[in-house]
């Protein structure tokens, strides 16, 4: 077995092997010749920075010694936070997430490290090095696990919002993980993770859930917001909502209104549809306030549009269909009218004409934003699983089969047990319709799918 020589070593072989002088290696390093010298020797520490100039003048990949930097620098000398958190962060920047857990498992075992590994997680976060900050947060969590403090909270929130992702089976997990945890943050840290979980369970269709976190989500905005106004109650430093605190007591009564339209209640919905309508009683009138008030101005009247619409009121279409005319994005709107048209037989036939072109060139972009990132990909499917049931219920057979095959593939891609449990079921019923080469194509999809779920034992998502 060959022995890997030390870093030091193995610098002094390079220097010799290409007849380097310790003061030319400097030059090249930007590097003191005492420096080099004392880290050849073995007489001086080395940090994270002079080992990257190092490897670099010796023109070897950039964590080319890391692991012998654990070992040798770190493991194997005084715990020193000011040159381990340069050699953590630096290995967050090349995904060396062996050498941080190594690292990690070390200082956890003494407990001062534990609020600056909190704290260098939440750095590694926000400037988007999501996956060394979820092995951080997870350790720190698992030495946090039995006490009831808002560092630990704060831990699950930030994993809860790194791991939410397309496969629905897994945000139901992962939603299911962090509720328990949402009480623990900070007042104002809790608005946002009410939102977020709400805007979570909304994209499963768990509409009891959205109803119940978006009335807690109303009640402790309203205490802020009176707090604040009341009680000239500043917030405190490093929290910073994500929207004017107003906005938090609007959309819970827009997420009400959704969960309330999808049970069916239209007339409860119409009552906090009125709500975020009139929000005459807000008192900033800086631009970002006005920049909302816009939205839910024009939320509430596309809404009010759409819950006449679901309760039979299909006098509002030609109204609805000039109005959305005007707008950029249209999919959201054309599935309501294509869900009105199923649902009380409406001949839309003319609608879907005029916006031929933009139905033809309908493709689902991505998003970094938690909802909309779960929201685009299951619009994109019961867009094409409502043309399916619209144009097979009218004897379109061939395009119908086309829309129903679009739908049922992403909705195994994003493992959505509802939805494709829709697409088996409605394509069931139309089999008789559909061509030879239909038949094989979607039995084969089937059969495969079947495959995967019997492994795992059927599917994990529950969807009401």
């Amino acid at each position: 077995m060959e022995i890997t020589p030390m870093i030091r070593a193995e610098i002094d072989r390079y220097l010799k092997h290409q007849g380097i002088s310790m003061t030319e290696f400097g030059h090249i390093t930007d590097l003191n010749v005492g420096t080099v010298s004392g880290i050849v020797t073995g007489n001086r520490s080395i940090s994270v920075n002079q080992l990257d100039r190092i490897t670099a003048g010796m023109g070897l990949p950039p964590d080319y010694f890391y692991e012998r930097y654990v070992k040798e620098c770190i493991i194997e000398s005084p715990l020193n936070w000011r040159k381990i958190s340069p050699f953590l962060y630096r290995c967050a920047e090349l995904d060396r997430l062996d050498c941080i857990q190594s690292v990690v498992s070390l200082l956890l075992d003494t407990p001062i490290y534990i609020p600056l590994l909190f704290e260098l997680a939440e750095d590694l976060f926000h400037k988007g090095y999501q996956d060394a900050a979820a092995l951080l947060y997870e350790n720190v969590a698992e030495s946090e696990r039995k006490q009831h403090s808002e560092r630990l909270a704060v831990c699950q929130y930030r994993l809860f919002s790194i791991r939410i992702g397309k496969d629905q089976a897994h945000n139901l997990q992962t939603a299911a993980k962090f509720e328990p945890f949402v009480d623990r943050l900070d007042e104002f840290e809790q608005l946002d993770a009410l939102k977020d979980l709400a805007n979570v369970y909304r994209s499963l269709s768990m509409w009891d859930k959205v109803y119940k976190l978006s009335c807690q989500m109303y009640k402790l905005g309203q205490v802020q917001y009176d707090l604040v106004h009341n009680s000239k109650r500043e917030m405190k430093p490093g929290k910073k909502l994500s929207r004017p605190l107003f906005v938090y007591i609007a959309y819970a009564e827009l997420l009400c209104a959704n969960a309330c339209d999808a049970r069916g209640k239209h007339e409860q919905a119409l009552v906090h549809i009125r709500r975020y309508a009139d929000l005459s009683w807000v008192k900033e009138n800086d631009l970002d306030t006005l920049h909302w008030l816009g939205k839910f101005k024009q939320w509430a009247q596309i809404n009010t549009y759409v819950n006449r619409l679901m309760s039979g009121d299909v006098s509002v279409l030609p109204d609805y269909v000039e109005y959305i005319a005007g707008e950029k994005e249209i999919f959201a709107e054309l599935l309501n009218i294509i869900e009105v048209a199923n649902k009380y037989n409406v001949n839309v036939d003319h609608i879907l004409k005029r916006f031929k072109p933009q139905i033809a060139a309908y493709q689902e972009v991505s998003s970094t934003d938690m909802y909309t990132k779960q929201f685009l990909p299951q619009q994109y499917i019961r867009f094409w699983y409502k043309m399916a049931k619209y144009s097979l219920n009218k004897g379109r057979y061939p395009y119908g089969f086309k829309c129903l095959i679009k739908a049922f593939e992403k909705a195994v891609t994003i493992n959505h047990g509802l939805l494709i449990a829709n697409c088996v079921g409605l394509f069931s019923h139309f089999s008789t319709h559909a061509a030879p080469e239909t038949l094989v194509q979607f039995q084969s999809m089937h059969e495969e799918v079947w495959q995967r779920y019997d492994k795992k034992d059927g599917f994990n998502l529950s969807d009401s």
